[in-house]
């Protein structure tokens, strides 16, 4: 039988980490693509690549977004069945401060991606399924739920970036006959989450504080309501969307929206402790725009994919609250030895 083989972009991020080792239990050889940087930035990763158990089936290859003629290449090298782009300046709060970063690697890195697949088919290569990593954040302020009708209605440059690779992939898709799907996905964390998102920062904190290794946070806007999940969860949504006859879009997430100031409680809560205690507005922290409310239907996916989130927020924020609280015994362990 043949062996498919994937490419994933931003391989090095939550998704692309939980995403590899999907594919990889399923039997893929799998590409990653990473930047080329002075620090190595791959621990999400590390276990699959380095050491005694690394996996033989798994291959980094350096490459960026930004680098139409990276990109040719690396498909050239990895001859993939399936492109998994997740890729992408990520940070709605980092987007203001840096809108063209963001609208070139968000927004334009799509469009050289999708160019790139159309290119290397042309040239008779394998004939390749591409996904694009969507977000919820292209709703921005149109009524909830969202699903896959709602209008885009984007508060953010990254949102904003977002959508113009989205209408690139329906454009793609019916003037080139590719193989492209957008995954609309809500919010989805996971241990894995960067430190500086808010569900992370939170989790981290709460359980610094509670070790008495931290004293405060201080945060922004704790009345905006996202649908959260977990990314483990949605990387098997990415995987269904590209196993399909035809190619669609399709919403992720849960039904079920919380407030900033509820994670709180549930982070804190679990920690028995009050967060009202210890977390400080940060006016700084304020977005100049914000999407007020972020909740999805994501019934096509349910009908379409048989795909259904296994956790709730409330066991995503418990096993949050438990990697971090054992990331924090460590951190006060070292400095005890010290």
């Amino acid at each position: 039988m043949h062996q498919k083989s994937a490419l994933i972009t931003g391989v090095t991020g939550q998704d692309g980490s939980y995403l590899a080792e999907l594919l990889l239990e399923k039997g893929y050889r799998v590409h990653g693509m990473v930047r080329r940087v002075s620090s190595f930035n791959t621990a999400r990763i590390d276990h699959l690549h380095l050491g005694a158990n690394a996996n033989p089936r798994f291959e980094l290859h350096y490459g960026d977004l930004s680098d139409a003629g990276s990109l040719q290449r690396v498909l050239d090298e990895a001859q993939p069945d399936e492109v998994y782009n997740l890729g992408a300046q990520s940070h709605v709060r980092v987007s203001f401060e840096q809108p063209q970063y963001t609208a070139d690697v968000t927004g334009m890195g799509v469009l050289r991606m999708l160019e790139a697949v159309h290119a290397h088919e042309r040239r008779g290569g394998k004939r390749v399924r591409f996904y694009q990593a969507g977000t919820s954040e292209m709703f921005g302020n149109s009524p909830a739920p969202q699903n896959e009708r709602t209008p885009f209605h984007p508060r953010s440059p990254y949102a904003c970036a977002k959508a113009f690779a989205h209408h690139q992939v329906v454009n793609y898709r019916e003037s080139y006959a590719l193989f492209a799907c957008n995954g609309i996905l809500f919010n989805h964390e996971s241990p894995r989450r960067g430190e500086n998102f808010v569900t992370r920062k939170i989790t981290r904190s709460a359980t610094r504080i509670k070790l008495g290794l931290e004293r405060e946070l201080k945060l922004g806007n704790l009345d905006a309501r996202r649908d959260w999940g977990f990314a483990g969860d949605y990387v098997e949504a990415m995987w269904r969307m590209l196993q399909r006859d035809e190619p669609s879009d399709f919403v992720v997430a849960t039904g079920v929206s919380l407030s900033i100031r509820d994670f709180l409680e549930l982070a804190f809560g679990a920690l028995e402790l009050d967060w009202r205690e210890f977390v400080r507005f940060d006016e700084r922290q304020l977005r100049p725009a914000e999407a007020n409310e972020l909740r999805g239907d994501a019934t096509r996916a349910r009908e379409e994919l048989g795909w259904s989130p296994r956790h709730d927020v409330r066991s995503l924020a418990q096993m949050m609250v438990a990697a971090d609280l054992e990331l924090a015994r460590r951190e006060l362990a070292a400095s005890r030895g010290a």
